[in-house]
């Protein structure tokens, strides 16, 4: 197997590896994998590098179909791929943003220490557990008609703020502010405003969770210390979920008009499963209109969720939001395709650059930076599977070189949820992580085992690739202590 693979995919250096151009008539860019090689033997044998080649098939793609360490099985694009189009003369595809659009982190810092919170955290995941609904296609607590539904469409977290949510300090501290202009809801089905209307400040199933951690290592202080993160102990929240069942009907709308859009104009693909539309043309722009929605629906429900869980840790600590420093650090999308500005080929193009299961990573100095991180660089948030951990980084110059400001967004799948479940038992994992001193609550017991470390890579690898490959910079790890399962 491993004369296979090292017989196609070139080794550039430890940690980039190249599928030649060639590999498949049809490629207009190489592949490039962000992974260690002994990754790379799962990637091979999961036949993942296949859907990076795919990728490379799509009109107008420039520089390379990129994988980060995290990629695995996806929808067309791999979990974990970015492509990146030319406007002028590419196309959008909604399986290289995905189902769940703008499935995200959130992290919050605390002035509170793991000695101040453990005593209390069974109380506290107890009370985070009722106030903020989590499971399968959960109701929430907001009561939205249509005309109110479209507001939060189009204005995203601000909606949010202004219905007493949250403050404005958020809104500074979400990528692009919590909103992407151009949302437009006439372009999004009745069938997925019904699916959105009960569904907003939930948690959702899957991989969401909201967590309680404790910094456990600090590898940039200066870093660190920008984002409010002062030493070993120090409690912080991560919240991660998206735009619920709105998104997912969002998407599947528009791979179906995609489907036959393909062959209106054309486009010869290796997988219909990469469904695309010109992104000038009339479905193309439909399609990112309908997905600003999804996107400005997942910021606004993290908006709820954080204005939730400060109301649980105030009741439960007995003190205020501001005595605990609650604040938020930075809310970073996973799933989406955004037009920016980048060098390709030597010359300064606008692109749709689609992040599926990727993080954007942009450096110090950038124009979309937030003003108190302009000087560090873009926080970059990559949560690691509920028993190992989760990481804090920035964005770095070597990302916008080379992967169009990106970077992986987690620890990345090693089981799917079937095998997991058949090979794993729910209730020994939570006995299992109380024996870690992790406190968990799942909507489904027997569903954690879908979500238990061994069906994941090892979060402290992947990472570990992307800051030695320099697509990313480690600041701090923390570590969970309390965790909330859909």
């Amino acid at each position: 197997m491993a004369a296979l693979w090292k017989g196609i995919i070139s080794k550039i250096d430890d940690y980039r590896w190249e599928i030649p151009e060639d590999y498949k008539p049809g490629m207009r860019v190489p592949g490039l994998i962000y992974a260690s090689e002994a990754m790379l033997k799962h990637i091979w044998r999961e036949q993942v590098f296949e859907q990076v080649a795919n990728v490379a098939f799509l009109p107008g793609i420039v520089g390379h179909s990129l994988a980060m360490p995290d990629i695995h099985w996806g929808y067309g694009f791999p979990i974990g791929g970015v492509a990146a189009t030319r406007v002028r003369n590419g196309v959008v595809s909604p399986g290289g943003v995905g189902f769940d659009i703008n499935c995200g982190v959130r992290l919050l810092r605390t002035n509170l220490t793991e000695e101040e919170v453990r005593p209390r955290i069974k109380q506290l995941i107890g009370k985070l557990f009722v106030n903020i609904p989590s499971g399968l296609g959960y109701e929430g607590k907001i009561r939205l008609n249509e005309k109110e539904l479209d507001e939060v469409l189009i204005r995203g977290s601000q909606w949010a703020v202004e219905k007493g949510y949250g403050s404005a300090e958020d809104i500074i501290v979400t990528e692009g502010f919590g909103c992407i202009e151009g949302a437009n809801p006439d372009k999004v089905s009745s069938k997925a405003k019904r699916r959105g209307i009960p569904q907003l400040g939930t948690l959702g199933s899957g991989n969401h969770f909201l967590e309680i951690e404790v910094v456990s290592e600090i590898y940039d202080h200066e870093a660190a210390a920008a984002m409010g993160i002062s030493g070993v102990g120090q409690v912080l929240v991560l919240i991660h979920t998206g735009s619920r069942g709105f998104g997912h009907e969002v998407c599947s709308d528009y791979v179906r008009l995609m489907g036959e859009a393909v062959k209106r104009y054309g486009i010869n693909l290796p997988d219909r499963q990469l469904a695309c539309a010109p992104v000038n043309s009339p479905e193309g722009q439909d399609y990112l209109q309908a997905m600003a929605c999804a996107a400005n629906y997942a910021w606004a429900n993290r908006q709820c969720i954080t204005h939730w869980t400060r109301e649980c840790f105030a009741e439960v600590l007995g003190k205020s939001q501001w005595e605990m420093g609650l604040e938020q650090v930075y809310d970073v999308c996973h799933n989406i395709a955004k037009i920016e500005e980048h060098t390709a080929n030597g010359r300064k193009q606008t692109l749709c650059v689609h992040r599926k299961g990727a993080t954007r990573a942009f450096p110090s100095g950038h124009s979309d930076v937030p003003d108190i991180y302009r000087n560090i660089g873009q926080p970059v948030l990559i949560p690691g599977d509920m028993g190992r951990g989760s990481y804090i980084a920035v964005g770095t110059e070597r990302a916008m070189e080379e992967t169009f400001g990106s970077t992986c967004h987690g620890a990345g799948r090693m089981q799917s949820r079937g095998a997991a479940r058949r090979g794993l038992d729910g209730n020994r994992i939570v006995r299992e992580l109380m024996s870690q001193g992790i406190t968990v609550r799942a909507g489904n017991v027997a569903s954690l085992a879908e979500e238990a470390s061994p069906a994941y890579k090892d979060v402290n690898e992947v990472v570990d690739i992307t800051d030695k490959a320099g697509i990313c910079r480690k600041v701090a790890k923390a570590t969970p202590i309390g965790v909330i399962k859909g």
